[in-house]
């Protein structure tokens, strides 16, 4: 075969603006570029409207989703100081462990709209929207709108994709910036302009203070392939990438060095820490840690590499296909990486600068840069994680699928795309017997159907265009049916807590606690929404199984992390409350829905210790301590009032001391303490449980409903 010289079917991108410049507005968004088909900006408006509103849809049933960035947004709402430190209260106790880029989106739309489940949720859809655009512009470029919008498609149907553009996490952001980097990198390999590379560092920049170090995972690729091939002298390429790195650090430096420089003693506590410095955090427990499983702070290490198993799931080569994480991200995976190949093999006589080739090699080591490190790390992974994988995965199968077409007339490239269709066929069939109770007559419909569109492919350039035409179409469904079900499955659902799967139930099988965390229900909700049932009557993920990645071990006495007192229960809703769910308990039973007694999910908050921690609340700066995130969280967000989370998320970070809380208690700046929580990890010397039992020594207990507290003004006599 005559390898194609890829100029000849994919002319390079305009170098001027097509539009006129005096040309209104509205009307070039209309009409879209000149040289682009009359079909594709209409055709492309109504596929980022169409993912709009399926995104949008059911949004509420997730209440506040996970309450921890939930109550930080509510926090930056109410406070410019939380806003900016990321901070879990608005009295500015503590932040969360990450930085605040993402929250920063949702609390100005609280700020604006009032708290609710829309208002907090609606601008992680609305990043989602934005990422299948700016996917439809970097493929569009050199393959063509039909290419633009078969990658929007395979991007907005990817399960977790789905689930985490309509979810609080710091995900959403970040696979937002990750695509904008691309993008601007291959705008700047077009014709070598500075500006385009400095704009790529001052996404990776961004998308540092979203997650911290996951940013860095593609730019050894793409500093590389701009290295390379960009069309002007080495010289120059590497000083655009020092300028490139330069704009990365201001863009995400300032915020650190502010925070650094800032007076600890004026400033909340970082988050995930033990030494209250954002540098550790982010070269710690939120970076490096990752990778080696040595996460100080954390609930549990992982497999420490290789093929071991862990806390957090299986690692090695096979992870992102295995029954923990294959349905969430997999499903176009084995295509993608086909398509690579065949893209690159296509492209490989291409001159040094070809653009096409570029693309490829951009989107292609972006994903295989990301796998790679997901698939090996040993310290805390979550399944959602792979929603940074889904933007590579739909324009490199946009991409592909549309070079191979081009050139269907050669028996290699026909095959080649027969082949990658009876493949994703195959691992659908695959994928949906893992939840055979789930739609059973789809898979068999998907094989055969995949199989047929793949034969039909093989003949594509020698068959009439209609019977061509009918083995795409038919390819396609097949090779999407699998995932839009799953889609669909998860834009139907709720879902709540701090880890979170996308699909039917049973779909991730990972043991331990649940898709809202052990302990099945707990959540919030906002006043007026059950979360038991959404508005379709279905249970919400966090009711509907088992199965948190990995159940973090117990520690201490009684399975509670950090030994100390077991905690009280939170009780049911009650009066259409928030947090309602089953799981609430009496005293000395797990808190409702907590999962690990409050570390995974927020808790039920019942209306009478609602009541109680309202009343005379503006007298004090908290009007309750609880021992975890997620704890303090529920009652935050039930009250509107701060809480402080002692310890931090997980309850371990040594925040406050045993001496600043009795400080605080004693300049009568808290009000109750929230007898409930993980109780801290590190056993009973942990500064959770010292202040614990503190607490428990010296105040006089007060039961609200199913609810014990503390009252911190009423000491025993």
């Amino acid at each position: 075969m005559t390898t194609l010289h890829p100029t000849d079917r994919f002319p390079a991108p305009p170098t001027t603006a097509a539009p006129a410049a005096d040309e209104p507005f509205l009307r070039r968004v209309r009409k879209g570029r000149p040289e682009d088909p009359r079909w594709a900006r209409p055709a492309f408006l109504a596929l980022l409207l169409a993912i709009a509103l399926a995104y949008l849809w059911n949004l509420s049933a997730s209440g506040y989703a996970n309450s921890f960035y939930s109550a930080a947004v509510q926090a930056g709402s109410q406070s410019w100081k939380a806003f900016f430190f990321g901070s879990l209260d608005a009295a500015n106790a503590i932040t969360v462990d990450k930085p605040p880029a993402t929250l920063w989106p949702m609390a100005l739309s609280v700020r604006i709209f009032g708290l609710s489940s829309w208002a907090i949720l609606a601008p992680q859809v609305l990043m989602g929207v934005a990422t299948a655009g700016v996917l439809y512009a970097a493929v569009r470029r050199r393959f063509g709108a039909a290419a633009g919008l078969i990658t929007m498609a395979v991007f907005a149907l990817t399960p977790v994709a789905a689930l985490m553009f309509r979810f609080n996490n710091p995900d959403a952001l970040l696979a937002l910036l990750m695509t904008v980097t691309v993008y601007c990198v291959l705008r700047a390999l077009e014709n070598g302009r500075t500006k385009w590379l400095v704009w790529a560092g001052v996404a990776v920049g961004l998308a540092f203070l979203s997650k911290t170090l996951q940013a860095f995972l593609i730019l050894p690729p793409l500093a590389v392939l701009y290295a390379v091939c960009a069309p002007t002298t080495a010289r120059k390429r590497l000083g655009q990438l020092g300028l490139a790195a330069l704009a990365m650090v201001v863009a995400g430096g300032w915020w650190v060095a502010i925070v650094e420089l800032w007076p600890a003693s004026s400033r909340p506590y970082i988050g995930g820490s033990q030494n209250n410095s954002f540098l550790e955090l982010t070269f710690g427990y939120n970076g490096l840690g990752r990778i080696s499983g040595d996460e100080t702070g954390s609930v549990g290490g992982g497999g420490g590499g290789g093929q071991s198993g862990g806390q957090w799931g299986e690692t090695g080569i096979g992870r992102m296909f295995n029954s923990e994480i294959g349905s969430q991200i997999s499903w176009l995976l084995p295509a993608a990486l086909i398509l690579l190949l065949a893209g690159i093999w296509i492209t490989w006589k291409a001159k040094r600068t070809d653009t096409a080739r570029a693309a490829f090699l951009a989107w292609g080591g972006s994903l295989l840069m990301t796998a790679v490190v997901f698939s090996f790390m040993a310290g805390i992974f979550h399944q959602y994680y792979t929603v940074a994988l889904a933007p590579y995965i739909a324009a490199l199968v946009g991409m592909g699928v549309t070079v191979l077409w081009e050139e269907r007339a050669k028996w290699a490239a026909s095959g080649v795309l027969g082949a990658t269709v009876a493949v994703t066929a195959l691992w659908s069939y695959v994928l949906l017997g893992r939840t055979p109770d789930y739609l059973p007559w789809l898979r068999w419909a998907v094989l055969i159907g995949g199989l047929a569109g793949a034969a039909g492919l093989l003949l594509a350039g020698r068959a009439g265009r209609r019977l061509a035409f009918a083995a795409v179409g038919i390819g396609f469904v097949a090779s999407l049916a699998g995932p839009t079900a799953y889609t669909l499955s998860t834009l139907n659902t709720g879902h709540q807590g701090s880890i979170v799967t996308a699909g039917p139930s049973g779909a991730s099988t990972m043991g331990g606690g649940g898709r809202g965390g052990p302990g099945g229900g707990g959540g919030m909700q906002p006043p007026g929404q059950n979360s038991q049932q959404n508005r379709n009557g279905q249970s919400s993920q966090a009711n509907q199984q088992g199965g948190a990645m990995g159940r973090p071990p117990a520690v201490g006495q009684g399975g509670f992390p950090g030994g100390g007192r077991q905690a009280q229960g939170q009780g049911n809703q009650q009066n259409g409350m928030p947090g309602g769910g089953p799981g609430g308990m009496a005293e000395g039973g797990m808190p409702g829905g907590g999962g690990m007694g409050g570390l995974l999910n927020g808790s039920s908050v019942g209306s009478q210790a609602k009541k109680l921690l309202e009343k005379n609340a503006d007298a004090y700066t908290w009007a309750a301590a609880a021992i975890g995130s997620q704890n303090a969280a529920s009652y935050q967000l039930a009250t509107g009032d701060p809480v402080m989370a002692i310890g931090g998320f997980n309850g371990s970070d040594p925040s406050p001391t045993l001496a600043q809380f009795k400080q605080y208690v004693e300049d009568g700046r808290i009000h109750y303490f929230i007898s409930s929580g993980t109780g801290g990890m590190g056993g009973d010397s942990g500064t959770s449980s010292k202040i614990s039992s503190w607490v428990e020594d010296t105040f006089e207990k007060v039961t609200a409903g199913s609810s014990t507290f503390y009252d911190l003004t009423r000491p025993k006599s």
